[in-house]
């Protein structure tokens, strides 16, 4: 826009305002100027904003009440920093700052007029400046305090405030239309950081973001996440609350109650806001972003309402550190937290303020007044009607005197002005340039606004001002607490400090007589205890009702953002928290373990058992005893009670790959070790017995010998092995963790239940067979005693592993029952069929003797025809001897007869020793042969002739050939031929009860 254009906007904005003018206080109004080469504007609220429907006759609104903090003090120090930048030769040298000073009284109409008076003649700043007459051409036509009106006015580069936000928007949408910079000192709405809507505006307080980021995290220091707010319903409060609503979402901070309301509102209105705010008790803290007069007016409704101390008031910078604030409503304000923008103590002011009095203070056309008003007190040639008493001039501005936490950015927001013009200058006019050269007319506002952009520079104590690209400074501030000091009274006193994102509170903080605030829709829930959040709003996920999570579960966050009860992975718990599963310590069978223990003494118990008995059978090998227990066999029935005991040690081991194979391999090996031959052993005694009741046996029974009996246990030995091997071929053996409870972690084989079934099935097979072998002998005859011992031991082997079964799949401790199981099998099964016979061979060693181990004591014959005739005749009368004589003297013709060739009976040895004695007759036809139970192989013949009798006796010793000696005949052939009488004693030391044929 050129400045014909923007004249023209000017006149048009003057002529609308100027029909208004007698309501804005005639239209004059005072102002404090100082000329210069280039002028500075700023806006002051020196005095308070007219009070709402508030008319005089002529209906116009009147300012308030002056004010010290925010417009004397501030007047004051705008003008000492301008006489520290005008002295200072290091900036603009020979280049004089001017000022004009006039008073936006916080109110948008009064601060848009006084900003057109600003910029009324800097429309044209040529002409003034090339008026070379020394008169005053400034256009101002207001009561003016001002020097240097003999020269030119300079040309306005910018203004300072208004204070107010929400007057600062409409005084920047004024001045960016002439491209007039504006610098804000004390407006923190963060819509002024828009710059597509306000681009010359810039500010060296922090934005409200910052502010409403603060207070939020003051909330959340302290967990209140339930909390109403309140703000002052113009821009300031509203941008700022904004703000605050969005963070405190992000932030899980619920809203409870809100409203708005203008500062300068009636009491009513304000206890309407109060009873708002009652409506939801459990939220103990209100959060205001309101201007200073909004926060007293709630404090004055909470005092009416008799509600002193039920809230605790979180302010923001519009109330600070103000005392007027309070004033009056100390007992309703202690305890609340303000937040202070962080402003450097301005230490050069006290003494320069200090020392000021109404006659040697001319430049603030303002302070008399304030003067009067201050002390109650009339100075003289003022108002001829005061009523109030003259001054004395003994007042003293150090009565209850504070300095405005606000000055040093006022200050900051000169020495910006200052340092970009100097910045500007240099550029333009060159670096050695003093004064203004002709480049810088007409003012480039919009160029001087780059400048202002790029400005940086030191303040106080090392602190750098400079902006960002919206034209912001860092945000630093300090937390204030109304507190109740020791003396009685109460005062703001700082607690901590936020700079750039990090809160710190530096001393303890007062909440007032409540102590401990509490300002939650509901407590936090306890360990393992999840949110189930009440429906109904945004606002409502602050409340909520707890659910205990279950013992095995832990509290996890969602992906959705929600927190729900998780379960454990196996093997895992909870901790105490219930946040974190931890994974439990993974168990197995420890060698101290009690069970351990038990099941390795029984283990050692058998294995000095199976020694010993091993022992034993080697020393007396050939003894009677022994030899009828089929030694080969009883060593290997040993030899698989040895593997049996040996196989509780990789069963109780720790789990792995060669311990679990082991254990997988040593039971059912060893079982068919010990039930392979006890199979083979009953069963040669069944087949001994079926061939014992045949009146006629036809032919010898198979695979009777010891050699035989050997490579048929070992085929089933084999078939075993190959099973076992087969199914860790199948399913190869390795250690793996179980889960028997959530909480419990055992380490473990991978057997599964057909690895155990397919190997110990086949073992199962044979302990059935040997117990119906077993129950097919039990009535052998009771010299034979083995069989009645095998059958003991498969009953009870039958009832140790059908227990087993469901002890086995229905324990958690399958390596202990496996173990003790298998130990205990072998032990029965030596109890049973070894410990008989140590008995007798070492406690009743005179019972290990050849005729206590025979199977009957009868003899089975088949004799000749004529003998048969004799023994058979039931009816006859004669003595067996005497029939046998005259059987023998019979007709010749009766021996060819084939009538009946033979005759099987039953008879003892008493019989036998009739047959042989001494007679007469020899008949070559006749025969009596005898052979025992069991037909072996004969390896050795012995014959004995009687003398006097012709009879000849033949002896054929049938063995398996191990031993040597005359007692080792296991089965004995022996025919008997007739003769001359005579008498067979070969008997006499050999007691054999044998079958003759």
């Amino acid at each position: 826009m050129n400045v014909y254009l923007r004249s023209i906007y000017l006149l048009m904005i003057i002529s609308v305002t100027s029909s208004n003018s007698a309501e804005l206080n005639n239209d004059e109004r005072t102002s404090a100027f100082l000329n210069g080469d280039l002028i500075i504007g700023v806006l002051l609220p020196l005095h308070h904003q007219p009070k709402q429907k508030r008319s005089t006759v002529h209906n116009a609104l009147q300012c308030g009440e002056i004010r010290e903090m925010y417009g004397i003090q501030r007047v004051e120090v705008t003008l000492q920093t301008l006489d520290a930048i005008n002295k200072d030769p290091n900036i603009l040298p020979n280049v004089t700052l001017g000022v004009e000073v006039r008073d936006s009284c916080w109110y948008a109409p009064v601060a848009l007029q006084q900003s057109i008076e600003l910029i009324r003649d800097s429309i044209s700043p040529m002409s003034s400046w090339n008026d070379a007459c020394g008169t005053n051409t400034s256009s101002n036509s207001s009561n003016t305090s001002s020097e240097g009106l003999g020269r030119s006015r300079g040309s306005l580069i910018g203004v300072i405030g208004p204070g107010s936000s929400s007057v600062a928007l409409q005084v920047q949408n004024l001045l960016q239309l002439f491209h007039i910079p504006q610098i804000g000192y004390s407006t923190t709405s963060k819509d002024l950081s828009d710059k597509s809507r306000f681009n010359y505006f810039l500010r060296v307080v922090p934005s409200d973001y910052y502010q409403a980021q603060v207070i939020l995290d003051i909330v959340r220091y302290h967990n209140w996440t339930y909390v109403s707010v309140v703000n002052t319903d113009e821009n300031y409060g509203q941008s700022g609350i904004q703000a605050f609503r969005e963070l405190a979402e992000k932030a899980d901070v619920c809203i409870a109650k809100e409203d708005s309301i203008l500062s300068n509102a009636d009491e009513d209105a304000f206890d309407d806001v109060v009873r708002n705010l009652l409506k939801d008790e459990r939220a103990r803290v209100v959060v205001c972003f309101c201007e200073g007069l909004t926060v007293r007016g709630l404090l004055a409704a909470t005092s009416r309402l008799n509600m002193t101390n039920r809230f605790l008031f979180i302010g923001s910078d519009g109330w600070a550190d103000r005392s007027d604030v309070t004033e009056g409503y100390e007992q309703e304000a202690h305890g609340s937290i303000s937040i202070r923008i962080h402003s450097p103590y301005v230490q050069s002011f006290d003494s320069h303020y200090l020392s000021l009095r109404p006659e040697n203070n001319t430049r603030n056309p303002w302070f008399k007044e304030f003067w009067e008003s201050r002390f109650t007190c009339s100075l003289p040639k003022r108002d001829p009607e005061d009523k109030r008493p003259a001054c004395t001039g003994r007042e003293r501005l150090n009565d209850k005197y504070r300095q405005d936490s606000k000055l040093s950015f006022v200050i900051k927001a000169i020495y910006t002005l200052a340092y970009a013009m100097h910045d500007m200058q240099q550029d333009i006019c060159g670096k050695d340039f003093v004064g203004l050269c002709t480049q810088l007319l007409p003012f480039n506002g919009s160029l001087f606004k780059n400048y202002l952009m790029n400005v940086s520079f030191n303040y106080g104590d090392g602190e750098t001002v400079e902006f960002d690209k919206r034209g912001d400074p860092p945000g630093r501030y300090d937390i204030v607490n109304y507190q109740l000091r020791t003396n009685g009274n109460f005062d703001y006193v700082q607690v901590g400090d936020w700079n750039n994102g990090t809160l710190e509170f530096t001393s303890q903080l007062q909440q007032g007589p409540l102590k401990d605030v509490r300002s939650v829709c509901s407590e936090p829930c306890g360990p393992g205890e999840y949110k189930n959040v009440q429906k109904g709003g945004k606002d409502k996920r602050c409340c909520w009702v707890c659910v205990p999570c279950g013992p095995t579960e832990i509290l996890k966050e969602t992906a959705s953002g929600q927190e729900s009860c998780l379960p454990c992975q196996p093997g895992s718990i909870p901790d105490i928290s219930k946040t974190v599963c931890l994974e439990v310590p993974i168990l197995f069978v420890q060698w101290h373990d009690t069970e351990a223990i038990v099941a390795i003494f029984f283990s050692c118990l058998g294995f000095l058992t199976t020694t010993f008995s091993a022992a034993v059978f080697m020393r007396y090998n050939n003894t009677p005893v022994v030899k009828s227990s089929t030694r080969e066999l009883s060593y290997l029935i040993l030899a698989g009670m040895s593997i049996s005991h040996a196989a509780s040690f990789p069963i109780l081991a720790k789990p792995s790959l060669v311990s679990c194979g082991m254990s997988r391999l040593f039971p059912g090996i060893s079982f068919a070790m010990i039930y392979a031959s006890l199979f083979t052993k009953t069963n040669r005694i069944a087949r001994i017995l079926a061939g014992s009741k045949k009146r006629f046996p036809t032919r010898k029974p198979h695979f009777m010998s010891a050699m035989a009996q050997i490579v048929i246990t070992c085929c089933l030995i084999a078939v075993e092995i190959v099973i076992a091997t087969g199914m860790l071929v199948y399913e190869p053996a390795d250690a793996t963790i179980k889960y028997p409870a959530q909480d419990r972690a055992v380490l473990v084989c991978n057997t599964t239940p057909l690895g155990i079934v397919a190997p110990l099935g086949f073992d199962f097979l044979l302990i059935v067979l040997c117990t119906v072998y077993a129950v097919k002998t039990r009535n052998v005859p009771e010299n034979f005693n083995e069989a009645k011992f095998i059958g003991f031991a498969m009953y009870t082997t039958c009832v140790i592993w059908i227990a087993f079964v469901p002890i086995y799949f229905g324990s958690d401790t399958k390596s202990i029952t496996m173990c003790m199981c298998v130990t205990l099998t072998a032990m029965v099964t030596w109890a049973f069929l070894f410990l008989p016979k140590l008995y007798i061979i070492l406690l009743h060693p005179e019972r290990n003797n050849r005729a206590l181990f025979t199977t009957s004591k009868s003899i089975r014959c088949h004799i000749g025809s004529r003998v048969a005739s004799a023994v058979s005749d039931k009816s006859s009368s004669v003595h067996p001897a005497d029939s046998w004589r005259m059987s023998s003297n019979t007709d010749l013709s009766l021996r060819n007869k084939p009538e009946k060739r033979s005759l099987s009976c039953q008879t003892g040895s008493e019989l036998l020793l009739i047959l042989l004695q001494t007679h007469e007759s020899s008949y070559e036809m006749n025969e009596l042969k005898c052979c025992s139970q069991s037909p072996l192989e004969c390896n050795r013949r012995r014959s004995m002739s009687i003398p006097n009798g012709g009879i000849r006796i033949t002896e054929e010793c049938l063995s398996d050939g191990s031993v040597s000696d005359s007692e080792s005949c296991q089965l004995r052939n022996i025919t008997i031929s007739l003769g001359s009488t005579g008498v067979l004693n070969c008997f006499d030391n050999t007691p054999m009860n044998l079958q003759y044929i």
